[in-house]
């Protein structure tokens, strides 16, 4: 049976994890060391009310860190609270997910794709020219499961990184970066397909990962690779923030 929304989100949290959380009331406050939105935001626990917004917003100022709030699917009524607030919409991300085995059915190329960890240093040069700096392999380097760093070559060059993590049976992948001169080149294909060998082999079922929904080429390929789209979740913010 294909993980609900509730267990990819607990995916998400456990592969990509926060420096420190916090429950304060109705609210799920995490402090994320710069590594991003997904580990700086707050979440709605059972029982909110609009009363406690300030709350939440005073408690994450406390934490040195502007009000960031995640909307998952159903949370309209806090969706709209925060749009009465003044927050805008940021981010709106698509969460897709497939069974292990559709990715590894097809091997990749032995030479096109390599999943190791420590990160290698070209890698980490990779990342960087893709916006993902040291805050964000921090929180790579913090998660607790099974994890590895993927790497993507094409004609023995440096061609694409990212990550791969387990929680209970499913593997999410994150931070998947190609270099501009090798888009296109199904190096994206390649790490993907690397990353399912390398989780089933750990136990894993299933496959997913969160992408911006403004993100049209790496969409596509999540398409193409025959995964389905499950659910969305985007964030609320103060303009200017």
């Amino acid at each position: 049976m294909t993980p609900d929304l509730p267990r990819l989100y607990a995916t998400l949290d456990n592969t990509w994890p926060a420096a420190s959380t916090v429950a304060a009331g109705p609210w799920l406050l995490r402090e994320g060391g710069g590594g991003g939105k997904r580990v700086s935001c707050i979440t709605a626990e059972d029982g909110w009310s609009p009363d406690d917004l300030q709350a939440a917003e005073q408690a994450q100022r406390m934490m040195r860190q502007e009000p960031l709030f995640m909307i998952r699917d159903g949370e309209t009524a806090l969706d709209v609270a925060l749009e009465s607030r003044g927050y805008d919409i940021i981010d709106p991300v698509n969460l897709w997910v497939c069974k292990i085995g559709l990715l590894t059915e097809t091997l990749p190329h032995r030479m096109s794709a390599f999943a190791l960890w420590e990160p290698l240093a070209v890698m980490r040069e990779i990342w960087e020219a893709g916006g993902i700096g040291p805050a964000r392999v921090g929180v790579m380097e913090r998660a607790k499961g099974p994890k590895t760093g993927l790497f993507g070559r094409v004609s023995d060059k440096p061609a694409g990184a990212g990550y791969c993590a387990i929680h209970e049976g499913i593997a999410m992948v994150h931070a998947l970066e190609v270099l501009d001169a090798h888009r296109g080149k199904g190096v994206g294909t390649a790490m993907m397909r690397r990353a399912a060998i390398w989780a089933e082999g750990k136990g894993a079922r299933y496959m997913s990962l969160a992408c911006l929904t403004d993100n049209d080429p790496a969409n596509g390929l999540y398409a193409s690779l025959g995964m389905e789209l499950v659910g969305q979740y985007h964030y609320r913010i103060k303009p200017g923030n």
